[in-house]
């Protein structure tokens, strides 16, 4: 596994067109619902992407999604971070390096072909949603958590190339910032109470990830079912409601 420092390398020139139009994409996509998905799209433009993840991993509990998003046909990203939330993230050693550096308040870049991965891992994961590489910009939380965002290219995608890796590195820093920006703008602490009688407990449960600004995608993973199963029970929940959209929910605990 390569790592390498997001310390900026005088010797890296930019790709600037491509990397300021990918870096102002996302930073507009910044306190929107949707900044998954939309985030990788502003990122493809800077290089070629399959998925992309950003989660925290603790030293005493189970890795936290905070989103995903893919621009392949068939989007896996909750149910392979639900294998890896299982159990899979307790036998994980690829990010073991990256944490003493990060602890010396460094931010740091990791280049991690499958093979490099232990055989459970590469087969529930990578060969099974066919991804061949993953590229991760990590740093330390204010908790004291690692943040990792996490870029992979898919097994039809060419191999991330030294240029890429070198434009990464350098723009590193920034992109991080910008997910760290959003995770600030989402509600912090806990969800109001939902007293609701008439939801069922799955109901209730997605519906108080849903106050807490969790996506789609990072309700499934924390309750281990598809995105759609969670968008289903969302949609049951506020037909019993009476109400349609996410800040009539908002609304709607408030006044209880």
């Amino acid at each position: 596994m390569e790592l390498r420092s997001l310390r900026l390398d005088p010797g890296i020139r930019l790709p600037r067109s491509e990397a300021t139009g990918a870096l102002a994409g996302l930073i507009g996509c910044i306190g929107d619902e949707a900044f998954g998905q939309r985030g990788i799209e502003q990122l493809a433009r800077l290089l070629p992407l399959g998925w992309w993840t950003v989660y925290r991993i603790f030293d005493d509990a189970p890795p936290a999604l905070h989103f995903g998003g893919c621009l392949q046909p068939e989007d896996c990203v909750a149910e392979a971070f639900g294998a890896y939330r299982a159990g899979l993230w307790r036998h994980d050693r690829a990010l073991d390096g990256v944490r003493e550096h990060v602890a010396r308040g460094d931010a740091v870049l990791t280049h991690l072909h499958a093979l490099e991965l232990a055989p459970e891992h590469r087969r529930r994961i990578f060969q099974r949603h066919g991804l061949s590489e993953r590229l991760s910009l990590a740093c330390e939380d204010a908790d004291g958590a690692l943040l990792a965002m996490n870029l992979y290219r898919h097994e039809s995608q060419p191999a991330f190339s030294d240029e890429e890796r070198d434009t990464l590195q350098a723009m590193g820093s920034l992109l991080l910032t910008c997910v760290v920006r959003h995770l600030a703008l989402r509600p912090q602490g806990p969800a109001p109470i939902l007293e609701f009688e008439t939801l069922t407990r799955r109901e209730r449960e997605v519906c108080e990830r849903l106050l807490r600004g969790w996506t789609h995608d990072g309700i499934a993973a924390d309750l281990q079912l598809s995105p759609t199963t969670v968008k289903t029970y969302r949609d049951r929940a506020f037909e019993r409601l009476g109400i349609h959209q996410r800040h009539e929910l908002f609304a709607l605990a408030l006044k209880r």
